[in-house]
Order: C-alpha cells, then sequence, then structure tokens
C-alpha cells in the first residue's frame, strides 16, 4: 500500500470533500482524487460513495478510517520522541486539565514530569473536556486530565488510563455547618447545595446516591469550574461536595468544615492520550505520581 494515497484518502475523510482536502494540504483536487482512485484499485473496493453532490465512506472506507487515524497517530507520537531523543524528556510538557478537576490535584499529578533530571517546561491548558480533546486530536496536547474517560461520541483514536478514585466530602461555611442540626447525610435536605455542572461525572453519580437516601436537594448553583463552586461555598451560599482525595486544598483556607464523607459516590480520574503504549516520559511520570498518591490516600 501506497502511504501517500492512504494520508490523501485519511484528510478528505477528515474534511468531508476533496475540495476542503486540496485546499488544506495545497493540492489539486484532481491529483486528490486520481490518488484515491489509484488507492481504491489497489485495494480492490471502493472508500467512498456519492450521495448528491456529497462524498461519504463506505463500510470499507470506515474500517480504512480507524486504521489511518491510529497509523499517522502513530506517525506524530514517533516524531515527537525521535526529536527529543537522545535527553529523552520533551522541552515541553503540553497538558489539558479539565475545568472539573480540583487544582491541587492536578498540581501533584504534574509536578514530577517537570522534576527530572532534564529540564522540562509545562504548558498547561483548562477547558472543557470536548475541547481538550479536540486540542489532542491534532496533536496540540501531550496530554489530558479529567474526571471522566473519553466520551463515546469523540471519534479520533486515543485512549483512557485511571489514575485515581476517590471518595467524596462534603463541605460547607463554618456558619452554615452550624445551622445543619441533622446528622449527615440527612443534612443535606436542610442545606442548600452547589453542585458541580451537569456534564461533570460527579454530578451524574450523586443523583442515584442522593434519590437513594431520600435527600430532595436544593440547588442553589451549579459550576463547571470547582474553584469557582469553592469561591461560592466559602461566601456561605451552600454546601457542595469535593473528592476526598482533594480535600486538603479546600480546607486549608480554615473558613469550611467537613459535614459528611461518603465512599458509595466515586470519582475518578483519568489520562488521556494518543498513545496506545504510554512511553512519553512526561506522561508516564504523571501516571507513576498517581500511583503514589493513591498508596499515600489508601483509594
Amino acid at each position: 500500500m501506497n502511504l501517500k494515497h492512504l494520508f490523501y484518502f485519511w484528510k478528505v475523510a477528515k474534511a468531508g470533500s476533496v475540495a476542503r482536502a486540496a485546499e488544506a494540504i495545497n493540492v489539486t483536487p484532481q491529483t486528490l482524487s486520481g490518488q484515491i482512485g489509484l488507492l481504491e484499485s489497489s485495494l480492490g473496493t471502493e472508500l467512498f460513495t456519492r450521495q448528491g453532490r456529497s462524498i461519504v465512506l463506505t463500510e470499507a472506507g470506515k474500517m480504512a478510517l480507524e486504521y489511518a487515524d491510529e497509523l499517522f497517530a502513530l506517525s506524530a507520537e514517533l516524531e515527537v520522541m525521535i526529536k527529543h531523543h537522545p535527553l529523552g524528556r520533551p522541552a515541553e510538557f503540553r497538558v489539558g486539565v479539565s475545568d472539573a478537576v480540583p487544582k491541587s490535584l492536578a498540581c501533584r499529578l504534574l509536578q514530577p514530569a517537570i522534576r527530572g533530571e532534564q529540564s522540562t517546561r509545562i504548558v498547561c491548558r483548562e477547558w472543557q473536556i470536548d475541547r481538550l480533546l479536540a486540542q489532542l486530536a491534532v496533536h496540540e496536547l501531550d496530554l489530558v486530565i479529567s474526571d471522566s474517560p473519553i466520551p463515546p461520541s469523540f471519534s479520533v483514536r486515543a485512549y483512557s488510563y485511571r489514575l485515581l478514585d476517590s471518595g467524596l466530602t462534603f463541605l460547607a461555611a463554618k456558619p452554615l455547618a452550624n445551622q445543619a442540626g441533622l446528622p449527615f447525610p440527612a443534612c443535606l435536605n436542610v442545606l442548600p447545595l452547589l453542585l458541580p455542572g451537569d456534564d461533570s461525572a460527579v454530578r451524574s453519580a450523586l443523583h442515584p446516591w442522593l434519590e437513594g437516601n431520600r435527600i430532595r436537594a436544593r440547588i442553589v448553583g451549579e459550576f463547571d469550574d470547582s474553584a469557582l463552586m469553592m469561591a461560592f461555598g466559602e461566601a456561605g451560599i451552600g454546601a457542595f461536595p469535593v473528592p476526598t482525595i482533594a480535600e486538603e486544598e479546600f480546607l486549608r483556607s480554615g473558613t469550611l468544615s467537613v459535614i459528611g464523607r461518603t465512599t458509595e459516590v466515586q470519582v475518578s480520574y483519568f489520562a488521556i492520550s494518543v498513545e496506545r503504549r504510554l512511553t512519553h516520559p512526561c506522561v508516564l511520570a504523571v501516571t507513576q505520581s498517581a500511583q503514589r498518591i493513591g498508596l499515600s490516600t489508601g483509594s
């Protein structure tokens, strides 16, 4: 198989049209069509079919695209590793952190990646998970840390690696906590609640637990950013859940109290990479860091 032909096919499949792909890689549409025709001839099957003015992938084309995604992801990975050989550590580590991940936990996970023998500069991006995965797909990021694995709707081949699991701790500003008057978790019936946004893995796990404990939550705020939720919590607006593994971060200010903990609701954190077999030295440092944190907290 001619890899140049496969590359042209891959670009057209990603762009959704011959014209857009031709413009993106600066070749003529006629050249692209001819090269894809040669690929189809060598494979003995059509990869695209026409529907009106559009082209769509055949079943063979869909299969070819899956393999092409993996092949060119490995190619980009190889390029990065060779460029940094023999140093063994990239000069720059680009990582995306989902805004649902507590800042202190992200810091603890990432510190070992930049404290090795070779100097490494870390570039952190915080955003919603779909935006971060889009950047990972085009190799603008080396790693994404998230509170959920890759969603089924994400079409680019990438891999989720579980880092840590944690129960939940509910916190409230001390004056509000003193008003509870009931043991945990019954006190959540009388306290106003601040919760993560609908896209958060914590939020989806909390609903059945609240229902199972017959808690009719009075939700007064929803937040995509855990730091902003904490700010509202410190202002006494409501009680809120945080991962027990990151509890110390939230208690450090001295303005919050623990009103209860549960291990019945579990939140997990994942490293998401385009590497099927992890080899990036900074990514390996993050996974090893997670193992140490898990051992030290018993999670």
